[in-house]
């Protein structure tokens, strides 16, 4: 591989650790050529939270652990010219471009160059007939009834190709698709036209296997006594390779806990993937029907091979609106006849909130799966269960429906049966997410600098 890109990925998700960026960055620099450093910290959980947060406070809204993400490294990426692309911009890129410039100021850098991209917000577009008419019936039912929160669009990698090459130092997203993180940088490098399928498809793999941080590094895949994995504690995060053919070394820093191997390349290659034929992005639709993956040892892999197709026409959009409150109430039973008891827990408050509509989890017996009842499947050993957390939760429109959850388990403590304790209530606001394809052409993405007018 000559020519090679690098591209380093420091989170999976908004709550990722914190302290892995520095192995990557200090990694990066020990080699010439161009790279970048991309965090992946939204998801459609996360935005709908950042807008509610937006809501009550218009300074916030964008990924809490920015500060810690980025303070550590940031002096180092722009002194030794790596960029830095995160959609932990959410729902308030500018004020994470704000933040990202005082910490830039206070580090001794004061003209970075800060690029935001704008347009996966679509919540102007709530009421027009082209948004609409792409739900179901019943989706357009439940819109019509309910407060809409916000509405983005997945928008793709021009934006972020263009801010780059225009001297870009960090571009800061709200929701972009996550591997357009790493096409963007991939394009802008190697300045391939943006109908080069074949390119995109495997600009976007490469994306996809990094986007989950530590999931390719043998994190997720780890199974004890089946699929071991060394050093989790002390997990590296991934580092592609990417050259202008479009092959993808996939690696991580030397030292560093965790895997690299076939095994959890091939995973992460299809995770998510409903059609491995058709994986669906606003760059491209990504092939990896006739992909190659070669382990060459040492904690890195070789994925060739990997093919495109022309773009969507739709993009996909998740519009998301008020679910009302939340309310969950746990509490435990140990001992002998401790599934009996919380068995017997559970028939009371089902007496009691019988107007409601509960989910109830034997927590040490069955809690994921199908039934809301708790009727799953039960691992009982032939001495029975030694502890069970009973788990009762309900989602109402009225907070004081939902909140009688809460006082109801509560008064499990003297009201019976006996030995319950370790009583935790929680009442929060609840939101539902309605996913759509729309038009491409409803959504305008652009990307300007952080400027004066934004301080």
């Amino acid at each position: 591989m000559t020519d090679i890109y690098r591209i380093a990925c420091a989170a999976g998700f908004s709550g990722d650790r914190t302290d892995v960026a520095k192995p990557l960055v200090d990694e990066l620099l020990k080699h010439s050529g161009s790279k970048c450093l991309i965090f992946e910290s939204l998801a459609e959980r996360t935005l709908a939270l950042a807008q509610l947060e937006r809501r009550q406070n218009s300074e916030l809204g964008y990924e809490p652990l920015l500060l810690e993400m980025l303070e550590p490294v940031l002096f180092d990426c722009i002194k030794g010219g790596i960029p830095i692309i995160g959609n932990f911009g959410a729902a308030n890129p500018e004020s994470a471009a704000r933040l990202i410039d005082s910490i830039a100021k206070q580090k001794g850098l004061p003209d970075i160059r800060i690029a935001i991209v704008r347009g996966d917000d679509i919540s102007a577009l709530e009421l027009r007939k082209d948004v609409v008419n792409a739900l179901t019936p019943e989706d357009q039912k439940t819109f019509s009834q309910s407060e809409l929160i916000s509405a983005n669009a997945y928008i793709g990698a021009k934006e972020i190709a263009d801010s780059l090459i225009a001297g870009a130092q960090v571009v800061v997203t709200g929701r972009v698709s996550d591997p357009s993180l790493a096409v963007g940088p991939l394009m802008a490098h190697f300045k391939k036209d943006w109908n080069d399928w074949n390119f995109l498809g495997a600009a976007t793999m490469a994306g996809h296997l990094l986007e989950c941080g530590a999931q390719v590094t043998g994190g997720y895949f780890a199974d004890p006594g089946i699929k071991d994995v060394p050093g989790l504690a002390a997990i590296g995060f991934p580092i592609v390779e990417f050259d202008a053919q479009g092959n993808i070394a996939v690696t991580k820093p030397p030292g560093t806990g965790g895997l690299v191997s076939r095994m959890t390349v091939t995973e992460q290659l299809l995770y998510e993937l409903h059609d491995p034929t058709q994986y669906l992005t606003p760059d491209v639709v990504a092939d990896i029907s006739q992909a190659k993956i070669d382990d060459l040892g040492g904690d890195r892999v070789m994925v060739t091979g990997v093919k495109g197709h022309p773009r969507p026409t739709t993009l996909k959009a998740n519009l998301c609106i008020n679910g009302g409150w939340l309310a969950e109430a746990e509490i435990s039973y140990a001992g002998c006849n401790a599934l009996e008891r919380a068995q017997l827990a559970a028939q009371i408050i089902k007496e009691r909130l019988s107007n409601l509509k509960l989910r109830i989890d034997f927590i040490g017996s069955s809690s994921i799966f199908s039934s809301d009842a708790g009727n799953g499947p039960q691992f009982k050993s032939t001495l029975g269960f030694e502890d069970i957390r009973l788990r009762i939760a309900t989602a109402h429109q009225d907070r004081i429906q939902a909140q009688r959850v809460c006082k109801e388990v509560t008064a499990l403590y003297t009201c019976g049966p006996a030995g319950g304790g370790g009583v935790r209530t929680s009442l929060k606001p609840r939101l539902n997410t309605i996913a759509c394809l729309i038009p491409r052409e409803l959504v305008k993405a652009t990307y300007e600098f952080f400027g004066a007018e934004l301080s």
